[in-house]
């Protein structure tokens, strides 16, 4: 049978719907309903119930997963030796990070060494899902969180300074926030739900916890927006808050919020020569950066 094949049939078991295996494969819908309905005719046997509920596993096709999920194990270990195979500063490299820091840090720090191996095709991938570098959805990642999975390489190459803005309108109009009556009639902008655990978030309701929260969303950009707009205050990274014309540092009772900024490979992938290049190169920008990110 076509590894292939039987992939798209994993990928469905595992997630629990085609939508959910489209989107882990990097295809389409249609397409992975096809190769399900192709492979199960080939075979002549049923591997999914469909329901309007979805798709559920048939007793088969659930004895088969154990087997399927050590053949994806070895395939994707050959796939990174493959990989990580000693082709010189040549080939690809797939980079994610996340938010502002992919697209104001580690952007400027892909395309410098792009420009500097021309046989080296480097892919920056800022989103917020967490991708999965045992199973070479990228090469290394920049993270703020650490990293769960098995035989991965991390570091810490950056810390990230926060600080607390508004725009000089918002201060005039409202005043200094009062820290000892926990920023009563303030507002805030803030992360969401989900990120709420988030080092900055935590911090900014820990000193204006009476403060309105008027937005939260998912990305730092946006919060900058709202705070230059005049109707909140917002916890952002002093390298953008400090460069922003709009706004202005305002002082805190308690000490403003560092990040560490972790880099993570896989062990296979470590020692080929463009990747442990690259984690060279960019260790070495970061370091530079150090003033900007961290600032005293």
């Amino acid at each position: 049978m076509d590894w292939d094949d039987l992939k798209i049939a994993f990928a469905v078991a595992r997630h629990g719907s085609l939508s959910a295996a489209a989107r882990q494969l990097g295809t389409t819908q249609p397409t992975v309903s096809r190769r399900l309905d192709g492979l199960e005719r080939r075979i002549g046997v049923k591997l999914f119930e469909r329901s309007a509920s979805g798709l559920s596993p048939t007793p088969l096709c659930a004895a088969l997963v154990d087997g399927l999920q050590r053949m994806e194990e070895g395939a994707l270990a050959v796939e990174r030796r493959i990989a990580a195979r000693d082709t010189g500063l040549q080939g690809a490299i797939t980079v994610t990070s996340l938010d502002w820091f992919g697209d104001t840090v580690v952007g400027p720090i892909t395309a410098r060494f792009g420009a500097m191996h021309p046989l080296v095709a480097i892919e920056l991938l800022n989103e917020p899902r967490m991708f999965n570098l045992s199973r070479r959805e990228a090469d290394l990642a920049f993270r703020f969180a650490a990293f769960a999975q098995e035989d991965l390489i991390e570091r810490k190459v950056a810390e990230v300074g926060y600080g607390l803005y508004a725009a000089p309108g918002y201060l005039e109009r409202h005043g200094p926030p009062d820290f000892a009556a926990g920023c009563a009639g303030h507002a805030v902008v803030t992360m969401y739900d989900f990120a709420s655990r988030s080092t900055q978030a935590v911090w900014l309701h820990g000193i204006a916890p009476q403060a309105r929260v008027i937005a939260r969303t998912s990305g730092l950009g946006s919060q900058m927006a709202a705070a230059e707009t005049g109707l909140a205050m917002a916890s952002l990274p002093r390298l953008l808050g400090d460069a922003r014309p709009g706004l202005r540092r305002i002082e805190t009772p308690v000490s403003c919020p560092v990040q560490s900024v972790r880099l993570g490979v896989h062990a296979d992938l470590r020692d080929s020569p463009r990747i442990r290049a690259f984690i060279d190169f960019a260790v070495a920008e970061l370091k530079a950066r150090t003033p900007e990110l961290n600032p005293p």
